[in-house]
């Protein structure tokens, strides 16, 4: 049941994702690139080195990301917080 639970979730964070990213393209941001993130942010694995770069280089983004009502809970997560900080990057508060 909690798989299914988890892949719903993040079926519906792929939507979001792709759905921002045509509006986030004009500005070179786009969530799609935090994709390699994702098996950290839903699990307790550390973020991949791939993860960190792609992170650090959509940090400009990020108030973006937190300002978008579809995405806020997404950078807002427990798993988001973990993951960015593992990265050593702040999550701004905006």
């Amino acid at each position: 049941m909690m798989k299914m639970k988890v892949v719903c979730a993040l079926m519906i964070m792929v939507v979001l994702i792709v759905e921002v990213a045509t509006i986030a393209e004009a500005a070179n941001c786009s969530p799609i690139e935090l994709s390699p993130c994702l098996g950290a942010i839903t699990s307790n694995a550390p973020p991949s080195t791939n993860c960190c770069s792609k992170l650090r280089e959509q940090r400009p983004c990020l108030c973006g990301y937190i300002k978008n009502p579809n995405l806020r809970q997404y950078v807002n997560s427990p798993g988001s917080k973990r993951v960015a900080s593992a990265c050593n990057v702040v999550i701004p508060n905006c």
